[in-house]
């Protein structure tokens, strides 16, 4: 065998490859979270054709309640009830604000969606403040690690890698095998052909808000302990999150997943070469760079895009 050069373990300007696999944990880990949030972008505009932005708001508003009712109960049972909760918002926004509308333009209802993302982060402040709050670590405290070969990793990254892998086979089986996700993939194909067929299109838009309300709510518990949460966090998350989608080529979830551990992994490694304060402008620099050149995304299809309405 070969003796190892001690000389080659270590990257460029120093980095050595205990630090370099530190950066790729942290890049699947937040790109997880992206992609989370873009699946919860992807499930709404597959049903309705519009851009969900209270998507973020649906992360903030998931952790803050969890936050809340642990102070008054176990945390798996405020986790539950929190995503319950979230999910009966999402589907309190939806009849309100959506189902009433007869033919919305796609710009209306984008509209709405951006002033209802305003409304919830308003009246999130009114209710919890402008403070920083977190759940408990699921496991262990702020300092507990586990060491992977040389690498160390917090028992949370796990939970929120493995947490997020479950929701995504379970969406993956909900969309293929069960009814209600074949009507809805029927709705996102063909909203008039699928109504032919004796679809309620309107009840699929529904499910559509509640499912993307309930991933975003829990995967806001999840990264809770890591991130921490306020009343304004769900914007930076909703950007992100859109960024993901556009980058994978919007309506296509499995490509989110992709494109969430580029954007995860860019930004991890860019704080390498520039202050933390600059992470988010390679989220923007990467949406604009990929509207510009590749509207459809990475992985999308040119000729899929343009048959959608949007």
């Amino acid at each position: 065998m070969r003796p190892v050069d001690a000389s080659s373990l270590y990257l460029i300007n120093g980095m050595g490859i205990e630090t370099f696999f530190q950066y790729i944990i942290a890049g699947i880990t937040y790109g997880t979270i992206y992609a989370i949030v873009a699946i919860g972008f992807n499930i709404i505009y597959n049903a309705t054709g519009i851009i969900n932005f209270a998507q973020g708001e649906f992360v903030m508003l998931g952790a803050m309640t969890a936050v809340t009712l642990n102070e008054y109960m176990p945390l798996p049972a405020a986790i539950i009830c929190a995503v319950i909760i979230t999910m009966a918002v999402g589907a309190l926004i939806e009849t309100l604000f959506i189902r009433w509308l007869k033919n919305p333009a796609v710009l209306r209802l984008t509209i709405i969606t951006i002033g209802l993302s305003i409304l919830i982060r308003e009246t999130a402040l009114h209710i919890w403040g402008a403070g920083v709050r977190s759940l408990p670590y699921f496991t262990g405290t702020a300092v507990t690690t586990i060491s992977i070969g040389d690498v160390l990793v917090s028992p949370q990254i796990l939970w929120v890698i493995g947490v997020s892998g479950i929701m995504v086979l379970i969406l993956s089986f909900f969309f293929n095998y069960t009814l209600a996700g074949k009507q809805m993939r029927a709705c996102a194909s063909n909203s008039n052909a699928a109504r032919l067929c004796g679809i309620n299109a309107k009840n699929m838009v529904s499910l559509s808000f509640i499912l993307s309300a309930g991933i975003g709510a829990l995967a806001g518990c999840v990264v809770c302990p890591i991130t921490y949460v306020q009343y304004d966090s769900g914007t930076s998350l909703a950007i992100k999150g859109f960024t993901v989608a556009i980058l994978g080529g919007l309506g296509n979830s499995t490509s989110a997943i992709a494109a969430g551990m580029i954007l995860g992994i860019m930004e991890s490694f860019s704080i390498w070469i520039m202050p933390t304060a600059y992470k988010d402008v390679i989220a923007i620099t990467l949406l604009l760079l990929i509207l510009f050149v590749r509207p459809s995304g990475l992985f999308g299809n040119a000729e899929t895009s343009r048959l959608k309405e949007f």
